[in-house]
């Protein structure tokens, strides 16, 4: 198995065989469909519905409103049923077709005069026989709904106490197909009218609506299970009372319910037989309150030949539905909305193929999402996928707007961004490990960061180079090859060494922004300006040289007391420091197997050679004149001589660095220097004795970089005493270089 899965790997790369296997997994999410993707893709549907609702059409539908206007002048709810009786026969009378009533009436009418004389005590028998021999209001509302078609509402449910009646005769129902009870929503218990009432009806309807998840009702069971019976909606019920139907018809094959046909209209539905409902924005148009029908003041027009549901919409009756459009609308107005659908054959649909479309489209854009990153790269992608999922929420609109075809345009674009986001996390995590090696095979060499930008460009690693002013640095451990024979039998010794005064070494050079070209042996070739640009290239160079300086000295003041501890000979470590700026070529060289960022020029030529000079003239540190040109009047600088080394034609003026900003303020300091440098001007005029006298004068300072300064002009000058140079000599010091 993990051989199968390595040799795909190797074929289609382990990045899109990630995709691959990743898609495969939302794919089987979207088959199964959790609760937050149903959710999504319902919210999607919303906000379609929100952007273009149903237009509002004159249909012959009604609502007999119980209103907050109906409730402050015909009482609070129950009202007595002689008052809806005389609804029903100002409707019936007004031509009204037929009524539906969303409101279940379980129990005997309490202001009924048999009902009212039991629950007041203290009457009477004589009171309570006159009461109870008058005209049962129940029996007076049976008697108005049987003069005209009624559907009574019913209600499903789950913890309805048992009244222990009768069941009633059901609306009969045909089957068109294999048994659908099986996929119906299905209420166990129902709660039923008294049965006065339910003799009278016309017909009997589910007013329960069950609505999605997050509590919005966007479909509508048409038909469903109560009390194991199958039982219409309320709104299909009234159009069957109202075409004189005598039954309803229920078609299912074996995916489910298909659809219903009553009044000779046939519906389709989901496998669970609900409708999605194709909402308008809530219309006072549909409405007529209950207090005018009382009255008898309102327009006849809005009930003649009216399909009529009576129901509430008063806030304190607690009968208000979330929908789409509305987050609170009254029931009654989805069950007319409902009805509306139906006769206007409006209802919304979501095809059988569907789920089929959207698992294809999202196969198809993430599988192109797959192809191209790899060969376009990430944005190119992103553009081009954008076009492609506009196209596709493009076309579910369209659908939706011109066919009323619901098709999901968020899952497949969730899908096919995931597998985008995994292509890119998984090409950024590739990058970072390569960084990581990167750092971790140049981190030791290298300036930090010259290795961050190899680590950002690794392109950057190729043959190749520029010219560019640098500063570069020769440093060199004077001695080394005696020191180094003394650790003739501990060459682990020898290693620990190198590398406890070449790590601080280093550090200083690293810490001024510097980059370690190479290491020879105990010598240390360092440059700056490159990969990255310096501005105060000479000024960090001479500092990383005054770190190295200082650092040397307390490395030897620790192997000294090591040493004495130890009882063996010290032998102290010296390092030559040479700094030149000018133009070089700097870039990749080598072969195409093994390559160096190196730097090569005459600059660096003179760099190493002023390095070579530094013991011949007793210092630390030579400079030369372009770097001493920048920094002199900043740090400690004093010229040292002209000269002319191996490889150079014109000579080059040199100089020494000896201390930082605050020794170069130093009155010690600027005394020698004036003394050295006057010294030095005899020289060149070939005054042998004054020039002698000022180097003893500078030996007696005490500074012992100048007194060691003094010593080798002062062996010069007797050398130059006793066989002086020739005429024209023009100062120049011909160096005697390595």
């Amino acid at each position: 198995m993990k051989r199968g899965i390595g040799k795909l790997a190797f074929l289609f790369g382990s990045a899109r065989l990630s995709a691959v296997l990743l898609l495969l997994v939302l794919l089987g999410v979207r088959v199964l469909d959790p609760l937050v993707v149903e959710l999504v893709r319902l919210k999607t549907f919303d906000f379609y519905q929100t952007l273009k609702p149903r237009d509002y059409q004159d249909l012959p539908v009604a609502i007999v409103d119980i209103d907050e206007k109906s409730l402050a002048e015909l009482g609070q709810w129950p009202w007595a049923r002689t008052t809806l009786a005389t609804i029903l026969q100002n409707i019936a009378q007004a031509g009204g077709i037929a009524v539906a009533f969303d409101i279940v009436f379980p129990e005997p009418d309490r202001l009924s005069p048999d009902q009212y004389s039991k629950s007041i005590g203290g009457l009477s028998q004589t009171l309570k026989d006159e009461l109870a021999a008058l005209p049962s209001t129940d029996k007076i509302m049976s008697d108005a709904m049987r003069r005209t078609r009624v559907v009574v509402g019913q209600a499903g449910g789950v913890d309805f106490v048992e009244t222990g009646r009768p069941k009633q005769s059901q609306t009969p129902v045909a089957l068109l197909g294999p048994d659908p009870t099986g996929v119906m929503f299905n209420y166990p218990k129902l709660l039923r009218n008294i049965p006065i009432l339910e003799e009278a009806a016309a017909g009997k309807g589910l007013f329960s609506i069950y609505p999605d998840p997050d509590g919005i009702v966007r479909r509508a069971a048409l038909t469903a299970l109560a009390d194991g019976q199958i039982q219409p909606a309320l709104s299909v019920e009234l159009l069957r009372v109202a075409t004189g139907q005598n039954a309803f018809a229920v078609k299912s094959d074996e995916a489910g319910i298909s659809g219903l046909v009553v009044g000779g209209v046939e519906v389709p539905t989901d496998r669970n037989g609900r409708i999605w409902v194709h909402y308008t924005p809530s219309n006072a148009e549909r409405y007529v309150s209950a207090s005018d029908i009382v009255s008898g003041e309102f327009d006849v027009t809005r009930i003649k030949n009216h399909l009529i549901l009576m129901g509430p919409s008063a806030t304190g009756l607690l009968d208000l539905k979330a929908t789409p459009l509305d987050p609170a609308m009254p029931g009654v107005e989805v069950h007319a909305q409902i009805l509306e659908n139906i006769l206007s054959q409006s209802f919304l649909t979501r095809p059988n193929y569907a789920l089929g479309a959207e698992l294809i489209a999202t196969t198809a854009l993430s599988l192109l999402t797959v192809l191209l990153v790899p060969i376009l790269g990430a944005l190119p992608v992103l553009a081009f996928g954008f076009v492609l999922a506009a196209s596709w929420v493009a076309g579910s609109w369209y659908m939706f707007a011109s066919q009323k075809l619901l098709l999901d345009a968020g899952y497949p674009l969730f899908a096919s961004f995931c597998v985008f986001l995994l292509l890119v996390f998984i090409n950024y995590r590739r990058e970072e490990i390569q960084r990581q090696e990167i750092r971790s095979a140049f981190g030791q060499y290298l300036a930090p960061d010259y290795v961050e930008q190899i680590a950002r460009n690794p392109e950057s690693l190729a043959l190749g180079g520029e010219r560019r002013n640098m500063t570069v640095l020769f440093s060199d451990v004077r001695n080394f090859t005696k020191i180094s024979e003394s650790f003739a039998d501990n060459p682990q010794g020898l290693t620990t060494l190198m590398n406890r005064f070449l790590t601080p070494l280093s550090n200083g050079i690293m810490e001024k922004r510097g980059t370690i070209d190479k290491y020879m042996g105990d010598a240390v070739m360092a440059f700056w300006n490159a990969p990255l640009e310096d501005d105060n290239q000479e000024f960090h160079a001479c500092q990383a040289a005054l770190i190295m300086v200082e650092r040397m000295r307390a490395i030897n003041l620790e192997r000294k007391e090591e040493a004495e501890k130890e009882g063996r000979e010290f032998f102290p470590l010296n390092v030559g420091i040479g700094i030149n700026t000018g133009d070089c070529v700097v870039g990749n060289m080598g072969s195409e197997f093994r390559f160096d960022y190196s730097v090569l020029g005459d600059s660096v030529n003179l760099a190493s050679r002023l390095e070579g000079q530094t013991k011949a003239y007793g210092v630390t540190t030579l400079i030369g004149n372009n770097t001493a040109r920048t920094v002199r009047e900043k740090l400690a600088v004093c010229e040292v001589d002209l000269i002319r080394v191996k490889g150079k034609q014109e000579p080059e003026r040199i100089f020494t660095l000896l201390g930082d900003e605050a020794y170069a303020g130093s009155s010690a300091f600027r005394e020698a220097r004036s003394h050295f440098e006057t010294m030095l001007e005899s020289y060149r005029e070939q005054d042998w004795e004054r020039a002698k006298s000022l180097c003893a004068a500078l030996i007696g300072l005490g500074n012992s970089d100048f007194a060691n300064l003094a010593e080798t002009f002062g062996k010069r000058i007797e050398r130059f005493a006793k066989e002086p140079p020739p005429s024209d000599w023009d100062g120049v010091y011909v160096a005697e270089t390595k």
